[in-house]
């Protein structure tokens, strides 16, 4: 999403300036490419030097600079920005902007650019809750522009609350999602991921080797292409991602009840958690002690969320996963039957980069008119965008009447 992109990075005089440097290096991580400009204040909290070490591009300060003998330096850069970032942005630029003033080279390259504009607020939590400030923000929001919500925190005057510079991996979520395609925006999402835990007594449970990171994958994708997504997720060490309802479950039957709760207002679902088939027949209230050579455990059915999903499909768009270790597509198209589902992706998790806890996938979609499509190797970043082209597709069939 960020990798050959040209982002324009503008950073005002606040504390949180040092901040940026992190923004910076996540930028540039990505791949993209980033020009910098700074405001006179600024530079007083961070040298140029800095920016310009990170970026492996100059920085610009001054507003009558040529970037070239031809090229005018705000017209240059606002032509150029497939993305305008503020970060961190103080009450007094977003006045400016507000207000329509272009008096140095970041309100001037604003001003002058067609690319979104992506701001991230930095300030006292007075200054931020000031009825002035929040019509500037407002009238900016109207306007199109883009802002970040800040976090709660102490802040560097010493008060606490508002006005905290958002964490540089946020702010780099809502840049992809400024840059990717809003094809998904009116969708509502409901997505499951990870494993399921099933507990044996207080200590042990059956569980599987799912990470949730294919489905947190999608979740993400999905957010950034414009849709409201919720996740229902079995344990893992993810961290609930940003900008999406995120819903932590155990067992099979908690995530069956989580997800048939929200149901009714999603449009298209995802079930990409490993959900345990079996569960204990009976739990044990205390910790089974060790004793017999032998140990039977009874197991009994859990419910099938997939299946119960199929039966209350309606005009949704559902999208299953089947995880096996031979017969791949055989299975995978009983699956898709019985279950009712408009997609299937399949994979062999037995095959090396497609299983459990890696981050990339191989798989195969089967449609409901039994063509079968192959992914090879990937990331499973580009695995979630690759299966929401295909929904996107089966949407817009839906919507012409041809499903």
């Amino acid at each position: 999403m960020l990798n050959g992109k040209q982002i324009v990075l503008g950073v005002t005089g606040g504390i949180a300036a040092y901040k940026a440097v992190e923004l910076l290096r996540l930028l540039t991580r990505g791949e993209a490419t980033v020009h910098v400009i700074m405001t006179r204040s600024a530079t007083e909290f961070v040298t140029p030097l800095t920016f310009q070490t990170l970026s492996m591009n100059p920085v610009n300060t001054e507003l009558f600079n040529l970037i070239s003998e031809r090229e005018i330096g705000h017209i240059s850069l606002a032509d150029r920005a497939d993305l305008f970032i503020i970060a961190p942005a103080t009450a007094n630029v977003i006045g400016k902007l507000a207000g329509g003033i272009a008096d140095d080279m970041l309100t001037t390259t604003v001003m002058a650019t067609r690319a979104p504009v992506l701001i991230a607020p930095a300030m006292n939590v007075n200054m931020y809750q000031n009825p002035l400030y929040r019509e500037n923000e407002e009238k900016l929001r109207r306007h199109g522009f883009r802002l970040v919500e800040p976090a709660r925190g102490m802040l560097a005057c010493g008060w606490e609350g508002e006005g905290k510079f958002q964490e540089p991996a946020v702010i780099v979520e809502e840049a992809r999602r400024a840059l990717a395609p809003q094809d998904l925006a009116g969708e509502r999402f409901l997505v499951t991921a990870g494993p399921t835990r099933e507990e044996i007594d207080p200590v042990r449970f059956v569980s599987n080797h799912s990470s949730g990171k294919m489905g947190y994958a999608i979740a993400r994708a999905a957010w950034r292409r414009g849709a409201e997504v919720a996740l229902v997720s079995g344990p893992t060490c993810l961290e609930n991602p940003w900008g999406i309802e995120t819903v932590r479950v155990e067992s099979a039957v908690e995530m069956r009840d989580a997800v048939m709760a929200r149901l009714p207002a999603c449009t298209v679902v995802v079930k990409a958690a490993a959900v345990a088939d079996y569960r204990p027949a009976t739990r044990s209230a205390g910790k089974i002690k060790k004793g017999a050579e032998t140990m039977v455990l009874e197991l009994e059915k859990n419910p099938d969320i997939l299946a119960e999903v199929g039966r209350a499909k309606g005009d949704r768009v559902v999208v299953g996963f089947a995880a096996e270790t031979g017969e791949l597509l055989e299975n995978a198209r009983m699956k898709l039957k019985e279950k009712n589902v408009d997609l299937m992706v399949a994979n062999d998790v037995s095959q090396a980069g497609a299983g459990f806890n890696v981050d990339t996938n191989i798989a195969k979609i089967l449609h409901r008119d039994g063509t079968v499509e192959e992914l090879s190797l990937m990331e499973k970043e580009l695995m979630a965008e690759a299966i929401l082209d295909r929904v996107v597709a089966l949407r817009l069939k839906m919507t012409r009447g041809e499903e």
